[in-house]
């Protein structure tokens, strides 16, 4: 090492270094063997393997996660002008591989994918909508958002504001509050509203960052979607858990023949209703508002055949077998 330390050491059993060196960042409680100095949580350590450094991360004691690394360069300063780098990184790279339309709506940053744990960060058109569930990273948040509007600004994208969606429960497990809302300093607005339009695949839709499912919409299927399109050309199309219709939406621009989306909330109904409007697509399509498990249970009963093609992509179940009964046994495949 090169430079004087100031940070406290961790000590980690062998296990812990070779997982480290197998490109793992996080040490979990158990995995230390002592410590020397005072650890802070949600302040930087050194992790050593012996009389060998292995990278400086953010400690919680709190957590099981008890360090989660964020560079194994001894020479690294953890500065503003660091998350600077690290940020013009994650967003430059997004850029390369999502150009186009596509980098106004998708995932900029990608937690320790960024060796930025326990931060997401989703681009909605003129909005950031962020979730942080580190508590370290909670403490540099603040050059992180600068560091996000400045490198966004200078590549000439417009920002309108950053929204925190840190209203999850992994957050309790570091001692973190939860709570929503507009990001606020001197001179990052904050807008009046939290609804926002985006284009994916070609499809509009209204997305409402406050309210919506995860940070405001599932970007992460963004091309099972595209998929969905392709193969639902011609078919009777019945889109279960629905949400704002964005499968629906694709397989009624891909040439469905007509598609009917179903999903308990009203909220979403009216939302997936809008949306089909602003895509012109309201008259291949109807819309639902019941519970998904009564609906495929009196279909089963009534031998309905009345689809071709049905997408099931349901948000985390507390009872996923209901779903498995309820599907005739020629269907259960599909889940």
């Amino acid at each position: 090492m090169k430079q004087e330390r100031q940070y406290p050491n961790v000590m980690i059993t062998p296990k812990a270094e070779r997982s480290i060196k197998n490109g793992h960042p996080w040490i979990y409680g158990e995995e230390i063997l002592k410590t020397e100095g005072t650890p802070q949580n949600g302040g930087l350590v050194d992790v050593f393997a012996g009389n060998a450094f292995m990278g400086t991360g953010f400690y919680n004691s709190a957590s099981k996660i008890t360090v989660r690394l964020i560079s194994r360069n001894a020479n690294d300063v953890f500065d503003p002008p660091f998350w600077r780098r690290r940020v013009e990184y994650a967003v430059r790279y997004r850029k390369t591989v999502m150009p186009g339309a596509d980098f106004a709506c998708c995932r900029l940053i990608h937690g320790e994918a960024d060796q930025m744990p326990g931060l997401t960060v989703d681009r909605y058109s003129s909005i950031l909508s962020v979730q942080i569930a580190c508590l370290g990273m909670e403490l540099v948040k603040d050059a992180v958002y600068r560091a996000l509007w400045d490198v966004l600004s200078e590549m000439g994208e417009t920002i309108s504001g950053i929204y925190e969606r840190n209203d999850i429960a992994l957050r309790t497990q570091e001692k973190l509050p939860e709570y929503k809302g507009w990001y606020r300093s001197d001179d990052i607005p904050a807008p009046e509203s939290a609804v926002t339009e985006i284009c994916e695949n070609s499809v509009r839709y209204l997305v409402d960052v406050e309210n919506g499912q995860k940070t405001g919409f599932f970007l992460d299927q963004k091309y099972n979607r595209a998929a969905v399109a392709r193969i639902a050309r011609g078919k009777r199309v019945l889109d279960c858990f629905t949400h704002t219709g964005s499968f629906g939406l694709n397989a009624a621009l891909g040439g469905a023949e007509h598609v009917t989306c179903v999903d308990i909330s009203q909220s979403a109904i009216d939302m997936a209703k809008e949306n089909a409007l602003r895509n012109g697509l309201d008259k291949k399509m109807d819309f639902l508002c019941e519970d998904v498990f009564d609906l495929l249970t009196k279909l089963a009963e009534q031998k309905c055949r009345d689809y071709d093609f049905i997408i099931l992509d349901p948000r985390p179940l507390p009872n996923p077998a209901r779903l498995y009964r309820v599907l005739p046994a020629d269907t259960r495949r599909l889940t």
